[in-house]
């Protein structure tokens, strides 16, 4: 059908068609923007760099509305796809502190997509592939739930990290 070339470039495979010598440039999985999106897809957007980080929450406000696991993304590296308008706020009553986002239609929780801050959390299920990190943090876990077993060796906070 076609020979593989192995170009120059490690990030490049290029595939050449005998037929036709139809050139074809596949970008490494780096280069390619992250996908996410909501249960119904109405809500989709792209992640033009990999997050920073990842955490899990186990507040009972963010195992409530689902969002225990996150990963810490930059305003600006957010592409929306559609369904910025779809999205519903919720806001929390003192002592907290955090604004919740869901899409109006399904009940996605998407964490704090909205944000106005620089760098902020999102909901880490809502990426529909594989961010390219693993969880770094525990938080909260005076209120995990006795039944859930932490099973990896992040670091544990009783409340949320500090940082130095």
């Amino acid at each position: 059908m076609g020979q593989q070339n192995q170009g120059g470039n490690k990030n490049t495979l290029n595939l050449v068609d005998d037929n036709t010598n139809v050139l074809l440039l596949f970008r490494s999985k780096m280069e390619v923007e992250l996908q996410g999106s909501c249960c119904c897809g109405a809500v989709k957007f792209e992640l033009t760099s990999p997050p920073s980080m990842m955490g899990t929450c186990h507040c009972s406000r963010c195992r409530k509305v689902g969002a225990g696991s996150l990963v810490f993304v930059k305003k600006d590296d957010i592409k929306w796809i559609a369904g910025r308008d779809r999205i519903q706020t919720y806001e929390p009553t003192p002592p907290y502190k955090y604004a919740r986002c869901f899409c109006k239609i399904c009940g996605t929780s998407l964490g704090e997509i909205l944000s106005d801050e620089d760098s902020f959390p999102i909901n880490a299920h809502v990426l529909d592939d594989d961010p390219g990190v693993r969880n770094h943090f525990h938080e909260f876990v005076a209120e995990k739930p006795d039944w859930y077993d932490i099973c990896d060796d992040a670091k544990q906070f009783d409340s949320h990290p500090t940082t130095t």
